[in-house]
Protein backbone atom coordinates (compact mmCIF):
# COMPACT_ATOMS: atom_id res chain seq x y z
CA UNK A 1 0.00 0.00 0.00
CA UNK A 2 1.35 3.45 -0.92
CA UNK A 3 2.32 5.84 1.84
CA UNK A 4 -0.51 8.36 1.23
CA UNK A 5 -3.18 5.68 1.54
CA UNK A 6 -1.45 4.12 4.53
CA UNK A 7 -1.36 7.52 6.21
CA UNK A 8 -5.09 7.99 5.63
CA UNK A 9 -5.78 4.55 7.07
CA UNK A 10 -3.65 5.26 10.13
CA UNK A 11 -5.45 8.57 10.67
CA UNK A 12 -8.90 6.96 10.41
CA UNK A 13 -7.88 4.17 12.77
CA UNK A 14 -6.47 6.62 15.32
CA UNK A 15 -9.60 8.75 15.03
CA UNK A 16 -11.95 5.85 15.82
CA UNK A 17 -9.65 4.59 18.58
CA UNK A 18 -10.41 7.79 20.49
CA UNK A 19 -14.13 6.97 20.59
CA UNK A 20 -15.79 5.05 23.38
CA UNK A 21 -17.58 2.92 20.81
CA UNK A 22 -19.16 3.12 17.35
CA UNK A 23 -21.97 1.43 15.48
CA UNK A 24 -21.28 1.03 11.75
CA UNK A 25 -24.19 1.08 9.28
CA UNK A 26 -23.11 -2.13 7.58
CA UNK A 27 -24.39 -3.40 4.24
CA UNK A 28 -21.54 -5.82 3.57
CA UNK A 29 -20.41 -3.75 0.58
CA UNK A 30 -16.80 -2.68 0.30
CA UNK A 31 -17.25 0.82 1.80
CA UNK A 32 -19.07 -0.19 4.97
CA UNK A 33 -16.90 -3.31 5.30
CA UNK A 34 -13.76 -1.19 5.34
CA UNK A 35 -15.27 1.12 7.96
CA UNK A 36 -16.23 -1.93 10.05
CA UNK A 37 -12.74 -3.39 9.68
CA UNK A 38 -11.08 -0.13 10.72
CA UNK A 39 -13.47 0.28 13.65
CA UNK A 40 -12.89 -3.29 14.83
CA UNK A 41 -9.14 -2.81 14.44
CA UNK A 42 -9.31 0.36 16.54
CA UNK A 43 -11.93 -0.55 19.14
CA UNK A 44 -12.27 -4.33 19.26
CA UNK A 45 -15.48 -5.31 21.05
CA UNK A 46 -16.58 -1.68 21.28
CA UNK A 47 -17.22 -1.65 17.52
CA UNK A 48 -20.55 -3.00 16.26
CA UNK A 49 -21.59 -3.58 12.64
CA UNK A 50 -25.33 -3.24 12.12
CA UNK A 51 -27.33 -4.29 9.06
CA UNK A 52 -30.85 -3.02 8.45
CA UNK A 53 -33.15 -5.72 7.10
CA UNK A 54 -36.10 -4.60 5.02
CA UNK A 55 -38.03 -5.51 1.87
CA UNK A 56 -35.47 -3.69 -0.29
CA UNK A 57 -32.50 -5.77 0.91
CA UNK A 58 -31.95 -8.97 -1.09
CA UNK A 59 -31.66 -12.02 1.15
CA UNK A 60 -28.37 -12.88 -0.54
CA UNK A 61 -26.97 -9.49 0.51
CA UNK A 62 -27.96 -10.08 4.14
CA UNK A 63 -26.21 -13.45 3.98
CA UNK A 64 -23.13 -11.74 2.56
CA UNK A 65 -23.20 -9.12 5.32
CA UNK A 66 -23.27 -11.84 7.97
CA UNK A 67 -20.40 -13.65 6.27
CA UNK A 68 -18.23 -10.55 5.92
CA UNK A 69 -18.88 -9.49 9.53
CA UNK A 70 -17.67 -12.92 10.63
CA UNK A 71 -14.67 -12.55 8.33
CA UNK A 72 -13.78 -9.24 9.98
CA UNK A 73 -14.50 -10.59 13.45
CA UNK A 74 -16.74 -7.66 14.34
CA UNK A 75 -19.92 -8.01 16.39
CA UNK A 76 -22.91 -8.03 14.05
CA UNK A 77 -26.42 -6.81 14.81
CA UNK A 78 -29.48 -6.90 12.54
CA UNK A 79 -32.35 -4.43 12.87
CA UNK A 80 -35.62 -4.65 10.96
CA UNK A 81 -37.77 -1.90 9.52
CA UNK A 82 -39.95 -1.31 6.47
CA UNK A 83 -39.49 1.48 3.94
CA UNK A 84 -42.99 0.61 2.71
CA UNK A 85 -44.34 2.24 5.88
CA UNK A 86 -43.37 5.59 4.36
CA UNK A 87 -45.80 7.00 1.75
CA UNK A 88 -43.00 9.26 0.49
CA UNK A 89 -40.74 6.27 -0.18
CA UNK A 90 -43.52 4.28 -1.84
CA UNK A 91 -44.28 7.21 -4.15
CA UNK A 92 -40.72 6.81 -5.49
CA UNK A 93 -40.00 10.42 -6.33
CA UNK A 94 -36.58 11.96 -6.90
CA UNK A 95 -35.89 11.87 -3.16
CA UNK A 96 -36.52 8.15 -2.66
CA UNK A 97 -32.93 7.61 -1.50
CA UNK A 98 -33.32 10.40 1.06
CA UNK A 99 -36.42 8.81 2.58
CA UNK A 100 -34.78 5.37 2.60
CA UNK A 101 -31.52 6.58 4.16
CA UNK A 102 -33.40 8.58 6.79
CA UNK A 103 -35.34 5.51 7.92
CA UNK A 104 -32.35 3.17 7.68
CA UNK A 105 -30.04 5.42 9.67
CA UNK A 106 -32.84 6.16 12.11
CA UNK A 107 -33.05 2.43 12.85
CA UNK A 108 -29.27 2.42 13.35
CA UNK A 109 -29.39 5.29 15.83
CA UNK A 110 -32.18 3.55 17.74
CA UNK A 111 -30.09 0.37 18.07
CA UNK A 112 -26.99 2.38 18.98
CA UNK A 113 -28.94 4.07 21.77
CA UNK A 114 -30.06 0.67 23.07
CA UNK A 115 -26.41 -0.40 23.15
CA UNK A 116 -25.22 2.79 24.84
CA UNK A 117 -23.29 3.93 21.76
CA UNK A 118 -23.29 7.61 20.77
CA UNK A 119 -21.75 7.47 17.30
CA UNK A 120 -23.16 5.90 14.13
CA UNK A 121 -20.70 5.66 11.23
CA UNK A 122 -21.58 5.19 7.59
CA UNK A 123 -19.54 4.27 4.52
CA UNK A 124 -19.66 7.56 2.59
CA UNK A 125 -16.23 7.96 0.99
CA UNK A 126 -14.40 10.99 -0.36
CA UNK A 127 -15.48 10.22 -3.94
CA UNK A 128 -19.19 10.41 -3.12
CA UNK A 129 -19.81 14.17 -2.66
CA UNK A 130 -19.76 16.17 -5.87
CA UNK A 131 -20.95 13.25 -8.01
CA UNK A 132 -24.29 14.88 -8.72
CA UNK A 133 -27.63 14.78 -6.93
CA UNK A 134 -27.11 12.80 -3.72
CA UNK A 135 -30.29 12.95 -1.61
CA UNK A 136 -29.04 10.11 0.60
CA UNK A 137 -26.13 12.26 1.77
CA UNK A 138 -28.60 14.88 2.98
CA UNK A 139 -29.99 12.29 5.40
CA UNK A 140 -26.48 11.53 6.65
CA UNK A 141 -25.94 15.24 7.35
CA UNK A 142 -29.33 15.77 8.98
CA UNK A 143 -28.96 12.80 11.33
CA UNK A 144 -25.33 13.68 12.08
CA UNK A 145 -23.90 10.27 11.19
CA UNK A 146 -20.10 10.22 11.03
CA UNK A 147 -18.30 9.28 7.81
CA UNK A 148 -14.69 8.39 8.67
CA UNK A 149 -13.73 7.64 5.06
CA UNK A 150 -14.94 11.06 3.97
CA UNK A 151 -13.39 12.79 6.99
CA UNK A 152 -9.95 11.41 6.16
CA UNK A 153 -10.06 11.86 2.38
CA UNK A 154 -10.32 8.15 1.60
CA UNK A 155 -11.62 7.88 -1.98
CA UNK A 156 -13.20 4.84 -3.64
CA UNK A 157 -9.91 3.63 -5.10
CA UNK A 158 -8.33 3.94 -1.65
CA UNK A 159 -11.19 1.96 -0.13
CA UNK A 160 -10.52 -1.04 -2.36
CA UNK A 161 -6.81 -0.91 -1.60
CA UNK A 162 -7.51 -0.81 2.13
CA UNK A 163 -9.93 -3.72 1.72
CA UNK A 164 -7.10 -5.64 0.08
CA UNK A 165 -4.81 -4.71 2.98
CA UNK A 166 -7.33 -6.19 5.42
CA UNK A 167 -7.78 -9.24 3.19
CA UNK A 168 -11.50 -8.63 2.77
CA UNK A 169 -13.27 -10.86 0.25
CA UNK A 170 -15.42 -7.91 -0.86
CA UNK A 171 -12.44 -5.83 -2.06
CA UNK A 172 -13.56 -6.19 -5.68
CA UNK A 173 -17.28 -6.70 -5.07
CA UNK A 174 -19.45 -4.73 -7.52
CA UNK A 175 -21.93 -2.27 -6.07
CA UNK A 176 -25.31 -3.74 -5.16
CA UNK A 177 -27.89 -1.12 -4.34
CA UNK A 178 -31.28 -1.75 -2.76
CA UNK A 179 -33.97 -3.42 -4.84
CA UNK A 180 -36.04 -0.24 -5.18
CA UNK A 181 -33.33 1.17 -7.46
CA UNK A 182 -34.61 -1.21 -10.17
CA UNK A 183 -37.97 0.58 -10.32
CA UNK A 184 -38.27 3.70 -12.50
CA UNK A 185 -38.77 7.00 -10.69
CA UNK A 186 -42.47 7.78 -10.32
CA UNK A 187 -43.53 4.13 -10.38
CA UNK A 188 -44.87 3.04 -6.99
CA UNK A 189 -42.62 0.77 -4.95
CA UNK A 190 -44.58 -2.29 -3.83
CA UNK A 191 -43.69 -5.50 -2.06
CA UNK A 192 -44.82 -7.44 -5.14
CA UNK A 193 -42.36 -5.58 -7.39
CA UNK A 194 -39.51 -5.92 -4.90
CA UNK A 195 -40.14 -9.65 -4.49
CA UNK A 196 -40.19 -10.43 -8.18
CA UNK A 197 -37.08 -8.33 -8.82
CA UNK A 198 -35.20 -10.26 -6.15
CA UNK A 199 -36.33 -13.60 -7.58
CA UNK A 200 -35.46 -12.49 -11.12
CA UNK A 201 -31.96 -11.44 -10.08
CA UNK A 202 -31.48 -14.76 -8.34
CA UNK A 203 -31.72 -16.35 -11.80
CA UNK A 204 -28.77 -14.25 -12.96
CA UNK A 205 -26.83 -14.97 -9.77
CA UNK A 206 -27.41 -18.71 -10.23
CA UNK A 207 -25.98 -18.46 -13.75
CA UNK A 208 -22.81 -16.86 -12.39
CA UNK A 209 -23.31 -13.23 -13.43
CA UNK A 210 -21.49 -10.74 -11.20
CA UNK A 211 -22.56 -7.25 -12.32
CA UNK A 212 -26.27 -7.17 -13.11
CA UNK A 213 -29.67 -5.62 -12.55
CA UNK A 214 -33.21 -6.59 -13.52
CA UNK A 215 -35.17 -3.39 -14.11
CA UNK A 216 -38.91 -3.63 -13.54
CA UNK A 217 -40.94 -1.82 -16.23
CA UNK A 218 -44.34 -3.23 -15.20
CA UNK A 219 -44.87 -6.02 -17.75
CA UNK A 220 -41.26 -5.89 -19.01
CA UNK A 221 -38.20 -7.19 -17.18
CA UNK A 222 -35.08 -5.50 -18.60
CA UNK A 223 -31.86 -7.34 -17.84
CA UNK A 224 -28.60 -5.40 -17.60
CA UNK A 225 -25.26 -7.18 -17.24
CA UNK A 226 -21.70 -5.91 -17.33
CA UNK A 227 -20.23 -5.42 -20.80
CA UNK A 228 -17.79 -8.29 -20.28
CA UNK A 229 -20.72 -10.60 -19.51
CA UNK A 230 -22.93 -9.74 -22.49
CA UNK A 231 -21.76 -12.75 -24.48
CA UNK A 232 -22.83 -15.05 -21.64
CA UNK A 233 -26.23 -13.32 -21.52
CA UNK A 234 -26.70 -14.05 -25.22
CA UNK A 235 -26.15 -17.76 -24.71
CA UNK A 236 -29.28 -19.55 -25.97
CA UNK A 237 -29.51 -21.72 -22.86
CA UNK A 238 -29.45 -18.71 -20.56
CA UNK A 239 -31.93 -16.87 -22.79
CA UNK A 240 -34.36 -19.80 -22.52
CA UNK A 241 -33.90 -20.04 -18.74
CA UNK A 242 -34.37 -16.30 -18.28
CA UNK A 243 -37.45 -16.22 -20.46
CA UNK A 244 -39.02 -19.11 -18.57
CA UNK A 245 -38.12 -18.39 -14.97
CA UNK A 246 -38.29 -14.59 -15.05
CA UNK A 247 -41.37 -14.63 -17.25
CA UNK A 248 -43.10 -16.86 -14.72
CA UNK A 249 -42.71 -14.09 -12.11
CA UNK A 250 -45.36 -11.98 -13.83
CA UNK A 251 -43.50 -10.28 -16.67
CA UNK A 252 -44.98 -10.47 -20.17
CA UNK A 253 -41.61 -9.80 -21.80
CA UNK A 254 -38.02 -10.48 -20.76
CA UNK A 255 -35.46 -8.29 -22.52
CA UNK A 256 -31.71 -7.86 -22.58
CA UNK A 257 -30.36 -4.32 -22.68
CA UNK A 258 -27.57 -4.34 -25.27
CA UNK A 259 -26.03 -1.24 -23.70
CA UNK A 260 -25.07 -3.37 -20.70
CA UNK A 261 -25.18 -2.52 -17.02
CA UNK A 262 -25.08 1.12 -16.01
CA UNK A 263 -26.25 3.00 -12.95
CA UNK A 264 -29.18 5.37 -13.13
CA UNK A 265 -30.86 3.80 -16.14
CA UNK A 266 -34.36 3.99 -14.66
CA UNK A 267 -34.24 7.28 -12.78
CA UNK A 268 -32.54 10.68 -12.58
CA UNK A 269 -30.33 9.38 -9.75
CA UNK A 270 -27.96 6.48 -9.78
CA UNK A 271 -28.37 3.85 -7.14
CA UNK A 272 -25.93 5.60 -4.85
CA UNK A 273 -27.79 8.86 -5.39
CA UNK A 274 -25.74 10.70 -8.00
CA UNK A 275 -27.24 12.05 -11.20
CA UNK A 276 -25.94 10.49 -14.39
CA UNK A 277 -29.00 9.66 -16.42
CA UNK A 278 -32.51 10.90 -16.94
CA UNK A 279 -35.64 9.09 -17.94
CA UNK A 280 -35.44 10.90 -21.27
CA UNK A 281 -32.04 9.28 -21.82
CA UNK A 282 -33.48 5.80 -21.46
CA UNK A 283 -31.98 3.65 -24.24
CA UNK A 284 -34.04 1.63 -26.63
CA UNK A 285 -34.22 -1.98 -25.50
CA UNK A 286 -33.88 -4.89 -27.89
CA UNK A 287 -35.91 -7.96 -26.96
CA UNK A 288 -33.37 -10.56 -28.01
CA UNK A 289 -35.47 -13.37 -26.61
CA UNK A 290 -38.69 -12.71 -28.47
CA UNK A 291 -37.67 -11.08 -31.73
CA UNK A 292 -37.21 -13.02 -34.96
CA UNK A 293 -34.16 -11.43 -36.54
CA UNK A 294 -33.43 -11.83 -40.27
CA UNK A 295 -30.59 -14.13 -41.26
CA UNK A 296 -27.63 -12.90 -43.27
CA UNK A 297 -29.20 -14.36 -46.42
CA UNK A 298 -32.39 -12.39 -45.84
CA UNK A 299 -30.68 -9.00 -45.49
Amino acid sequence: MSTPVADKLDAARADLAERDGVLVAFSGGVDSSVVAAIAHDALGEDAVACTAKSETLPAAELDDARRVAEEIGVRHEVVEFSELDSPEFVANDGDRCYHCRTMRLGAMFDRAKELGIDIVCDGTNASDPGEGHRPGLRAVDELDAYSPLLAHGIAKSDVRRIADEYGLSVADKPSMACLSSRIPTGVEVTEKRLTRIEKAEQVLRTWGFEQFRVRDHDDVARIEVGEDELDAALDPEFAAAARQHIGDLGFDHVTLDLAGYRTGSVSPETESGESDASEDDEPLVEDVFDTDYPTADEI
